[in-house]
């Protein structure tokens, strides 16, 4: 029996038989794994209440031949049950959550950068620090940075030209200059690509400052981007409310 322990957030969880779980869970060294959790669904299991989507725990398990199984779960912080009577800040967390699993597509890959991202948009949800919307418009944004596909909003993705530019190219990578642009662009306001860039750097003074109107606008760019590189976008995505 191989054990090993590791910092985990519970992505998404399957039934398995009469009283098991498939837990799907990003770990900070192991990257994305899924494990078997026996007896949760009943009623006196020992951590089944601590295996929910957006739990934080501290997890041991031992590696098995198609699953590995949860043998022990320390709760660090149940991020989904802060957020269960919010409506709108509990769907940003499932689409929070949908999003990390598909930016770790292989499994047993270390992610700590994925892995600081998710925990970090969770804990902002569950304070409240910021407007949900935001906080999951800069997760996506920097999500596709780490993966390697940040969008250029100031120089042209092409040729570097400095910008700001008018265009804004979901196949350029982003930013484009007229010489550069392809056939279908889009013309965002340079609002709106101020607050992308503010999103992706953290700038929370100049991203809460921001209008209604470019949040909307930036918000359907960074969905449209996001499903351009994950060639479909997330279920959970349309979920969201948005006010």
């Amino acid at each position: 029996m191989s054990l090993y322990r590791d910092a985990a957030i519970v992505l998404r969880t399957q039934k398995l038989g009469e009283a098991d779980r498939i837990i799907t869970m990003l770990t900070r060294e192991h990257g994305r794994i899924r494990a078997v959790a026996k007896g949760v669904r009943r009623t006196k299991s020992k951590f089944g209440a601590r295996l929910e989507p957006g739990s934080h725990v501290d997890i041991q398990l031992y590696t098995g031949r198609t699953f590995d199984t949860v043998t022990q779960v320390e709760a660090i912080m149940n991020y989904g049950q802060a957020l269960t009577d919010d409506y709108q800040r509990w769907t940003v967390a499932s689409a929070i959550l949908e999003a990390a699993e598909r930016f770790t597509s292989a499994e047993n890959e270390p992610a700590i950068q994925e892995f600081a991202l998710v925990v970090g948009g969770m804990r902002a949800l569950a304070e409240n620090r910021y407007e949900p919307l935001l906080i999951l418009d800069a997760f996506l944004l920097r999500s596709l940075a780490v993966a390697g596909y940040a969008p250029s909003m100031t120089n042209c993705s092409r040729c570097e030209k400095p910008g700001p530019h008018r265009y804004f190219s979901l196949v350029g990578g982003g930013s484009v200059c007229a010489d550069c642009r392809p056939s279908a662009c889009a013309t965002p306001a340079p609002e709106t690509l101020e607050l992308m860039g503010a999103l992706l750097s953290s700038d929370w003074d100049v991203a809460s400052a921001s209008d209604g109107k470019f949040r909307r606008e930036a918000s359907g760019l960074i969905a449209a981007y996001l499903q351009w590189h994950l060639e479909r976008g997330l279920r959970s995505l349309p979920m969201v409310e948005r006010v």
